[in-house]
């Protein structure tokens, strides 16, 4: 019976390098962002907010480029239990670009930000206890470290927004990378200096973030981008997402 990664040292996951390290590294990241966002108001809750994306969406564009596919290619269930994360990562990208069209004052902006922490912890179970478990029996300490290396590469070089309409394969995922990571990260810059600039600059930053979104968002829609993507990788969202919110 595999074992969760949780109850194992870090020398049994294959030592620091190994991307079952990075991936419980991140996600222990995670759960203190998220009880940051939860108890904080006002910018520092927007700080909190850009933190959370910046190791959200990075983290998940490489799982999509560099992990899911070695699990495919590694594990005879690995096409089904990829394909369950990639509907779940799905559903968190509809969340966020929600998220980021709400009010952040609103009750709805927090009713949608605690679904997406419900999501996000359950991804990250669903990862360290079923998932990589098996990828680690499958593989020895020195691929695991080889993936991680990998692994480390994209996700620093990775966007930082949510993009619905990308595929959550490649080629499509990795055709968008280099556009959208730009544009996502110059956003983020923007967004974190009209939030203390003087007034008079704090327009200028979010008038220009706004172009930028417009054009990820045209970016993000290019054919091209949707290639790779399994055909049920969307199925079922809007239901989800209705009763999430329900």
């Amino acid at each position: 019976m595999p074992r969760s990664l949780s109850v194992q040292t870090e020398d049994e996951l294959g030592g620091a390098l190994s991307v079952l390290t990075l991936q419980r590294r991140d996600h222990h990241r995670l759960d203190l962002l998220l009880e940051r966002v939860a108890n904080t108001t006002g910018s520092q809750r927007q700080d909190a907010l850009t933190a959370l994306c910046r190791l959200v969406f990075p983290h998940a564009f490489a799982e999509e480029a560099v992990l899911w596919p070695l699990v495919r290619r590694t594990l005879p269930d690995g096409p089904a239990l990829t394909l369950r994360v990639e509907q779940e990562h799905q559903e968190i990208n509809e969340l966020f670009a929600e998220l980021e069209r709400t009010d952040p004052d609103s009750p709805q902006h927090r009713r949608l930000f605690e679904r997406i922490a419900q999501l996000l912890r359950q991804d990250a179970r669903d990862e360290e206890d079923l998932l990589l478990p098996k990828l680690q029996e499958a593989l020895d300490p020195r691929a695991l470290r080889r993936a991680g290396l990998l692994w480390s590469a994209l996700r620093y070089t990775a966007p930082t927004r949510p993009h619905p309409t990308v595929s959550r394969r490649p080629p499509g995922n990795a055709l968008a990378a280099l556009p959208l990571t730009g544009l996502d990260r110059a956003r983020d810059r923007l967004d974190q200096a009209a939030r203390r600039a003087p007034a008079s600059l704090a327009a200028g930053c979010r008038n220009t973030s706004h172009v930028l979104a417009s054009v990820a968002g045209a970016v993000e829609h290019l054919p091209l981008l949707r290639r790779g993507e399994h055909s049920t990788t969307r199925a079922g969202t809007s239901e989800r997402f209705r009763k999430g919110m329900s």
